[in-house]
């Protein structure tokens, strides 16, 4: 792998100075601390948030001697099922037993009494998280890169391979049913959450319901899964952690693949597409969504050559997500500069969804 790391430090992934709309109170926040975490110190720490990630809220908690993150939801009208932070908590603590790249998670805080909301806390994994583009001092050569995207198809391959009833994870799923449940309820949130400047997508809406096939398997869906989630050794770029299990569930694996394939952004994908990349998936070398849909399927004994309703259904998801956080700031409950333009991939999903489905 060829690559260069800094002294630095500037391959990691680094806090900010908190946005004031996101700032609380970190006196009350050290008295519960003290309280309920082990060999917690009783002084302040210095708190900062960091930059990426578009719903649920991270801080960096720094003391002398150690680093916990705090996660917490986002201010301003939310889905009702969405940033709850109990099921979180919960699945990380019973997962990462028989799945070592979960953090290990320390408290949980169902008191919105203490920072305006409920929280928990967990150490902190070092390493390098990859965002947007490398990073400066960060150069991958095209078998790098492959490998890399190798390394992201497998742990997903890993985490869809672990039992659930060992884990101890069987009460937090529905059962069977997996693939209508999420085309109805992605639909209902994205009525619920749209505005007047974007589509509304009632043809890939009405295709969705018509062409889902039933679940083909049963098992751990993260939900988010994509580069910039995960923790990667600075060494060798293996994998160390997966992050941001908001969405967590228990269902079909090939759609939590497909929801992964709409992030997953080309090198020859368009101007719309390119709006969408938050991973360096670009990088010469890296495998096509073709290649990686292929090798999970291999490695677990699926069909992927009926892979058009995945694909749709997953980018339709990733517009509902997009427009729920253009929804609060249309409407003033976040003024995060970052998601003023949203609502225009969210119209480019419409086109592309139908065109991918024959609609258009």
């Amino acid at each position: 792998m060829t690559r260069s790391i800094g002294t630095d430090g500037s391959l990691r992934d680094e806090p900010q100075e908190l946005r004031p709309e996101d700032a609380f109170d970190a006196a009350a926040l050290q008295v519960w601390l003290h309280r309920h975490v082990p060999d917690m110190t009783v002084d302040e720490p210095h708190v900062r948030q960091f930059p990426g990630g578009a719903s649920n809220l991270t801080y960096l908690l720094t003391y002398p001697d150690r680093e916990v993150i705090l996660r917490r939801p986002p201010g301003g009208t939310k889905a009702a099922s969405a940033h709850d932070m109990v099921r979180e908590f919960t699945f990380q603590d019973r997962l990462q037993p028989v799945f070592p790249q979960v953090p290990q998670v320390l408290a949980l805080c169902e008191d919105e009494s203490v920072i305006g909301s409920q929280f928990y806390v967990m150490e902190r994994v070092p390493g390098v998280i990859l965002r947007g583009n490398l990073p400066d001092g960060l150069t991958l050569d095209a078998a790098s890169a492959r490998s890399l995207g190798e390394n992201l198809v497998d742990t997903l391959v890993a985490l869809h391979e672990v039992d659930v009833a060992e884990a101890g994870l069987a009460d937090l799923g529905r059962g069977s049913g997996y693939v209508g449940r999420q085309v109805a309820g992605w639909s209902d949130r994205f009525r619920r959450a749209r505005t007047d400047n974007v589509p509304d997508f009632a043809q890939v809406m009405g295709w969705l319901a018509v062409e889902q096939p039933d679940d083909v398997g049963y098992g751990i869906v993260h939900g988010d899964f994509r580069l910039d989630n995960l923790v990667l050794d600075p060494v060798d770029f293996s994998v160390s952690a997966l992050l941001d299990w908001e969405l967590a569930t228990l269902g079909d694996p090939l759609m939590d693949l497909g929801s992964a394939m709409a992030y997953w952004v080309q090198v020859d994908d368009d101007e719309g597409m390119q709006m969408a990349r938050r991973q360096p998936s670009n990088v010469p070398g890296m495998p096509t969504r073709a290649e990686i849909v292929t090798r999970y399927c291999a490695a677990r004994g699926l069909p992927s050559d009926d892979w058009t309703f995945y694909e749709v259904f997953g980018l339709f998801r990733l517009a509902v997500i997009a427009q729920q956080i253009y929804y609060r700031f249309h409407h003033g409950q976040t003024t995060n500069p970052a998601f003023a333009n949203f609502w225009m991939f969210v119209a480019y999903a419409d086109q592309r969804c139908r065109t991918l489905a024959g609609l258009a």
